[in-house]
């Protein structure tokens, strides 16, 4: 079986090269032959230029093709595999049109899988273990009311006064931040039209703990079913969100005023000025932060309470964005080609051994990996 990796930009080389170096078969496609070459070439020749009619004809049954291409992207080469009785693996959130498509993957034995990066990813397993071992726990029972949180950040390992720099174009970021979110707070739904109108402050529970300005951002509230929230629980706070450094909100409030109102060439415009000034330098570190946690309260006593906590930063083995996204995209290919994941459209997986071959991995990634036991 071939696996066909589309996209070989900032985020996508570790898991590339991971999947070469183990000897898989694996054909790059990217838009640009030179590009891939100086990522790649110095461990395999089999670069082509993206094109996807070529790619089809290239494509066999039981093949993987891996979309690290732009989100409209996805879609197509989803279709192409279902076409090619293949497979399809992604990092991107499942949209609309791709959660439509599972009636017609299963049919086709196709295995449409996404959000298997970081964020959503590593997310995902975690609160796939929370949940497994909240359940196992003593402390379990369903007339206990929950809080989640899921906060997840990608910073500079060295601060500067914007609180923030960008590896990619800021347009995304800016975009975002015209985003309403959905989530849960105090058992009721919170639904914010702006992000820096619902910013409070979160302790991260690292080994010297961290004070960080978090927001909510998307829609939270699928994702109870997801991560087996059942009907009738009672849930005090669900939320799905951004984590930023310390003064965050202060540096970017102009740019919050004018967002709010900016059309498309604007948006374009205060994104070209805000990758001139506060891009990473070549070899600069970053740092992701990831924090998950689950509580449980029984008539006001908290009787389950743990944090999955992820810190890492750029080193050597690149930056820490490009690890926790890519790596589990591999680590997600590899499970298709094991047979370990079902037909269909599905999101990063909650089977036990998955979930522990997943944070084993991802263990290695990261500079700090640790499940934290609050009543310990």
């Amino acid at each position: 079986m071939t696996i066909h990796w589309c996209g070989t930009g900032l985020s996508a080389i570790p898991g590339l090269r991971r999947l070469i170096d183990a000897g898989h078969e694996v054909t790059v496609w990217n838009r640009t032959v030179e590009k891939a070459r100086d990522a790649v070439g110095d461990l395999t020749d089999r670069i082509e230029a993206f094109d996807i009619a070529t790619l089809s004809a290239a494509s066999k049954p039981g093949d993987v093709i891996v979309s690290m291409l732009p989100g409209d992207w996805h879609v197509p080469l989803a279709n192409l595999a279902i076409d090619r009785a293949a497979h399809f693996v992604s990092s991107s959130y499942i949209s609309p049109e791709m959660r439509a498509m599972d009636e017609q993957a299963r049919s086709a034995g196709a295995c449409l899988v996404n959000e298997v990066g970081l964020d959503p990813g590593n997310d995902h397993v975690m609160a796939h273990w929370l949940m497994a071992d909240y359940r196992a726990s003593a402390a379990f029972d369903p007339k206990n009311d929950l809080s989640f949180l899921s906060y997840c950040g990608g910073v500079p390992k060295h601060t500067n006064a914007f609180r923030y720099k960008f590896s990619w174009s800021p347009l995304g970021v800016l975009k975002a931040l015209k985003s309403p979110s959905r989530s849960i707070r105090d058992f009721s739904e919170l639904n914010v039209a702006r992000p820096w109108d619902a910013i409070t402050s979160y302790t991260a529970p690292l080994p010297q703990p961290e004070t960080f300005e978090v927001y909510p951002n998307r829609d939270s509230l699928p994702f109870m079913a997801e991560y087996g929230f059942e009907q009738g629980w009672p849930v005090r706070d669900f939320v799905r969100g951004t984590l930023r450094l310390n003064g965050w909100a202060d540096a970017w409030a102009d740019i919050f005023a004018e967002v709010e109102t900016a059309d498309e060439a604007r948006l374009t415009e205060m994104s070209g000025k805000l990758w001139a000034e506060n891009a990473y330098a070549d070899g600069e570190p970053d740092r992701v932060i990831l924090c998950v946690a689950l509580e449980a309260h029984n008539h006001g006593r908290t009787v389950y309470h743990k944090t999955y906590i992820l810190d890492a930063w750029g080193d050597a083995r690149g930056t820490a964005m490009a690890r926790l996204v890519s790596i589990p995209v591999a680590l997600a290919v590899e499970a298709v080609l094991n047979h370990e994941i079902h037909a269909g459209v599905t999101a990063a997986p909650a089977d036990p051994k998955l979930v522990a071959r997943w944070m084993s991995e991802v263990d290695t990634q990261a500079q700090h990996l640790q499940v934290v036991d609050h009543l310990a």
